[in-house]
C-alpha cells in the first residue's frame, strides 16, 4: 500500500479522507498548510499527494508550481477544491497535477483518482502535464479533468432488509424517528459485521455514497470498529 499526504486546512476534510484512505490500507500523513506540506514532503517522500487549492497562507496551485519549478514534483498530485471551475482544473493540470477533485468528493471519484495516480510511474512527473490532458468540449474536460469536475450523484438506497442471520424484534410503540433510527442502526451494524468492518464494501452493498455513510453511522452511534473486532460476523471477505 502507499503513503499518501493529505493537505487541507479543514480539519473535517483531513479526518474524513484519512479515515477513507486508511480503511483502504494506505498510510496517511496530514498537513493543514503549505509549510507543513513542504516539511512532510521532505520527511516522508509520499507516493501521492491530495492537495487543497484554497489555503490561508500559500494556496495549492502556488505550492504545486513551486514543487514543479524546483524539481520536487516527483509524485502524483491530485488537487481538491469546493469552488473549482473548469479553468481552475485546467490550470492545475497544466502545472503538473494529474487530476482535480471537486468537493464534496464522492467515494467513487476519490478512490478512482487515487488508484490511477498510484498506477502512474513517478519518473518524469517534474514536468508539466501534456496539454492534451486539459482540452475540453461542450463544457466537459478530457478524462482527467472531467472525472474530477462532474459531481457524483448519490446512489439510491436499497430496500432496508435484514438478513435471516440478523433477525430481531423492534419496539414499535414509540415515535417513528426513534423506531427508524433503531432499525437503521441494526441494519448497518449487520452489514459492517458481514463485511468485516470495510466501509468500502458496506457503501457498495447498501448503495450509499461513502461520505454520507460515515455521517449516517456517526449520527446513529454505530461503533465502526465493531465489525473488525468480531471478525466479520460470519460474513464477507
Amino acid at each position: 500500500m502507499a503513503t499518501i499526504l493529505v493537505v487541507d486546512d479543514e480539519l473535517g476534510i483531513r479526518a474524513l479522507l484519512s479515515e477513507i484512505l486508511a480503511d483502504e490500507g494506505h498510510t496517511i500523513e496530514l498537513a493543514e498548510n503549505a509549510a507543513q506540506a513542504r516539511a512532510c514532503r521532505e520527511r516522508i517522500r509520499p507516493d501521492l499527494v491530495l492537495l487543497d487549492i484554497w489555503m490561508p497562507d500559500v494556496d495549492g496551485i502556488t505550492l504545486l508550481k513551486e514543487w514543479g519549478a524546483t524539481g520536487q514534483l516527483t509524485m502524483p498530485v491530485i488537487m481538491m477544491s469546493g469552488h473549482g471551475t473548469i479553468d481552475t482544473a485546467v490550470e492545475a493540470i497544466k502545472f503538473g497535477a494529474m487530476a482535480f477533485l471537486e468537493k464534496p468528493i464522492t467515494l467513487q471519484k476519490l478512490l478512482r483518482a487515487v488508484e490511477q495516480g498510484l498506477a502512474k510511474p513517478a519518473a518524469g512527473r517534474g514536468a508539466p502535464a501534456a496539454p492534451a490532458a486539459t482540452t475540453h468540449t461542450n463544457g466537459e474536460a478530457s478524462l482527467t479533468v472531467e472525472a474530477a469536475m462532474t459531481g457524483g450523484a448519490m446512489l439510491p438506497s436499497p430496500p432496508l432488509m435484514l438478513g435471516p442471520q440478523a433477525e430481531q424484534s423492534f419496539d414499535l410503540d414509540r415515535p417513528l424517528r426513534e423506531a427508524r433510527d433503531s432499525f437503521e442502526k441494526s441494519y448497518f451494524e449487520f452489514h459492517l459485521a458481514q463485511e468485516n468492518g470495510s466501509m468500502t464494501r458496506v457503501a457498495e452493498k447498501t448503495g450509499l455514497e461513502r461520505t454520507h455513510l460515515y455521517r449516517k453511522l456517526k449520527q446513529l452511534g454505530v461503533d465502526l470498529s465493531r465489525g473488525k473486532r468480531n471478525g466479520g460476523g460470519g460474513g464477507g471477505a
